[in-house]
């Protein structure tokens, strides 16, 4: 594939975007080039898209994409590029963690990005810009290893691969500049996005049980929704476990969880008797029945004052270590030195509940953590392009921790669409005013606010 067929395939690949070419009056781009045979001879040749409101020569300002190619059958570079006047439009673009997070799904080990797009101080560092495939334009990326936040080397652009990759960095600069304008050009930068964006499916019953045998003690923790109590009873079924339950608040004590006295209100006198809670109870079959699996499960582990509840228990769930030697007192008469080996434990914890306590991390390494995310489901009264539509919000506003906010899969089940409009307006709606209220995904409610008045009439905002 010569040069000028790789130009032409970008520019007809844009246009398939929704770019409006350089040839018309409101164009999307500019087209810089410099492929002239004293440039490659130099390795200094060089083509790409800048903004149209920027000049035809001369230093320009924002997001680009440049193109580093060569006549010598030698490897190409791919990037994602600032100009050397910095920002003047995209700086705000530039910190959307979405764009970060979909120009690296595009990158493999023969490229870089940047953990921070709006850096323009730092450069490239030394094992990419002295990588082999590179030395013959070593030089030319020195002149720009400040503002070049993605790259990728493309060993073969005429192959389907290197095709692959340059149509996705087009679309996802297409995406970048908001270029599609119907549905037919958003479906076919999604196609083009798609291999790099797909996720391997991971079972997650299987991976629970694989964890739950391996470590004992396990914590799923996921947004609302994502259906984390539904997975606990599946596997509780699976294992064939007698199983415990108790759900956690915030004045769950000690002697609810392992043991207390209670007044005895049954007594005409003033008694007391004893109380056992859940993790004694399960213990003590455990104990008594060796030979069968036995699962305790607690759910919102997060919602109790842990440390009250678990007080000299909490040693127990020491991982591989041997605490013999000590025993723990569960109460008056009952003594042990470990858990036995066909106890399980598996809690659940709410990562959209923002009122609670974090965990503290001597818990976190006595559990193994295993986070369950939203995902897309196969059932007729599953509502997906709702789903899919909150989703893309997330993935292109939210941090890494605020994408443990999404609103899970079990949101958007209805009969009909009635009810599903029922379900945005009574609870989807409300559940992102509270993120927004307080101070969470706040770059993304213009986007939530488009969704919720095109979906069911009414604003955010009222």
């Amino acid at each position: 594939m010569s040069i000028e067929k790789v130009r032409s395939f970008i520019k007809i690949e844009a246009e398939r975007f929704g770019a409006k070419s350089d040839k018309e009056i409101n164009k999307s781009y500019i087209e810089r080039h410099n492929i002239g045979q004293d440039a490659l001879n130099d390795n200094g040749a060089y083509f790409g898209f800048i903004n149209p409101e920027e000049e035809m020569s001369g230093p320009y300002h924002d997001f680009s994409l440049v193109i580093f190619p060569n006549d010598k059958g030698l490897p190409w570079l791919i990037c994602l590029g600032i100009g050397s006047s910095g920002f003047k439009n995209d700086y705000e673009l530039a910190k959307y963690p979405g764009l970060r997070r979909l120009f690296s799904k595009l990158i493999n080990n023969k490229g870089y990005y940047k953990p921070d797009f709006s850096d323009i101080e730092t450069s490239l560092p030394k094992n990419f810009t002295d990588n082999t495939d590179l030395l013959h334009i070593k030089n030319t990326i020195k002149k720009y290893t400040k503002v070049l936040p993605a790259c990728q080397i493309i060993e073969d652009p005429e192959s389907e691969k290197g095709k692959k990759i340059i149509s996705a960095f087009v679309a996802a600069y297409a995406k970048l500049r908001e270029w599609p304008s119907n549905e037919g050009q958003r479906k076919a930068i999604s196609e083009a996005l798609m291999p790099f964006l797909k996720t391997d499916e991971v079972n997650d019953i299987e991976e629970i049980e694989k964890l739950l045998e391996d470590r004992k003690y396990v914590v799923l923790q996921g947004p609302p929704g994502s259906g984390k109590t539904r997975l606990t009873k599946k596997i509780a079924e699976n294992l064939r476990a007698k199983t415990f339950f108790i759900q956690f608040h915030a004045e769950t004590s000690y002697s609810d969880f392992i043991y207390g006295i209670r007044p005895d209100i049954q007594s005409k006198e003033l008694n007391y008797v004893q109380s056992i809670g859940k993790f004694t109870e399960s213990l003590k079959y455990a104990l008594e029945n060796e030979n069968e699996k036995v699962l305790l499960i607690i759910d919102e582990i997060n919602r109790a004052n842990l440390s009250n509840v678990l007080g000299p228990i909490f040693y127990l769930f020491e991982y591989k270590m041997d605490i013999s030697e000590f025993g723990i007192d569960i109460f008056p008469g009952f003594k042990i030195n470990q858990l036995p080996k066909n106890f399980l434990v598996l809690a659940s914890m709410n990562t959209a509940d923002r009122s609670l306590a974090v965990v503290d991390f001597a818990l976190r390494r006595r559990f193994a953590w295993y986070t369950v995310k939203p995902k897309v489901i196969k059932a007729k009264d599953f509502f997906e392009a709702d789903f899919l539509r909150i989703q893309e919000i997330f993935n292109w506003y939210a941090t890494t921790n605020e994408l443990t906010l999404q609103p899970g899969q079990g949101y958007f089940i209805a009969d009909t669409d009635s009810k599903m409009k029922d379900r945005v307006k009574y609870e989807i709606l409300p559940l992102i005013k509270e993120y927004l209220q307080e101070g969470l995904i706040r770059n993304a409610k213009e986007e939530f606010n488009e969704y919720f008045l095109s979906r069911i009439g009414q604003s955010l905002f009222e």
